[in-house]
């Protein structure tokens, strides 16, 4: 296994949009291995942000350096509707981390044998996490991105999954942009788009109570 860290950093004056200036960082912001949660407004950037993180956008200005095998997982990631999620993990997942896939996806009632196209939208967040999580290199530093991947999850998955989001340690960096749906939502790391900046707020007890009235 890989001692390297991920490590991603937005220059500041890091300009994100399409063909307009949608947000901006201020001064420059470094992310490093463990969860950082992505949150703002629906319309101010976080999926946009996500996509130039991932290459698939150019920036507006600024720079972005990234230090690790980048994975971008969007919000409305499908695979062939004839496929059930055993046949995906086989495909997608390292043979020795697949038991460990297949026993989450009981632990959360995914039916593992039920072709992609009947599962629920739920159920497919599921099988799209899954195959995040359990096909990343653990040799070399990793950075995945998230977009929405807790909504249509039971409150059982999304405590399976924020535990996974938990551990420090590892060789992972994650950005999971979602929208809370509970109070108490521990969010130590987080970038928030509040207007048209970008900002980084970092506190050890900070929750999502806290953060929500940042965002305007």
């Amino acid at each position: 296994m890989s001692n390297a860290s991920p490590q991603l950093e937005l220059s500041p004056g890091l300009t994100i949009g399409y063909r307009a200036p949608l947000a901006r960082t201020e001064s420059g912001i470094t992310l490093g291995r463990g969860t950082h949660f992505l949150l703002g407004r629906n319309g101010r950037g976080k999926t946009t942000l996500l996509r130039t993180v991932a290459r698939s956008l150019r920036e507006l200005g600024g720079e972005i350096s990234r230090s690790g095998r980048v994975r971008y997982i969007p919000e409305d990631l499908g695979f062939d509707d004839e496929l059930n999620a055993r046949a995906i993990f086989t495909a997608l997942i390292p043979r020795q981390r697949l038991q460990k896939a297949l026993d989450l996806a009981e632990r959360i009632e995914l039916d593992a044998r039920k072709p992609y196209r009947k599962l629920s939208t739920g159920n497919r967040r599921k099988t799209n996490l899954i195959v995040a999580e359990f096909s990343l290199d653990p040799r070399q530093p990793n950075i995945l991105l998230l977009d929405e991947p807790l909504s249509g999850l039971d409150a059982y998955a999304r405590q399976q999954f924020e535990e996974i989001w938990a551990d420090r340690g590892g060789n992972t960096l994650r950005l999971v942009s979602c929208h809370p749906d509970y109070d108490s939502m521990e969010m130590p790391s987080a970038l928030v788009i509040q207007g048209d900046r970008i900002l980084h707020t970092l506190d050890q007890d900070q929750t999502w109570s806290q953060l929500k009235s940042l965002l305007n």
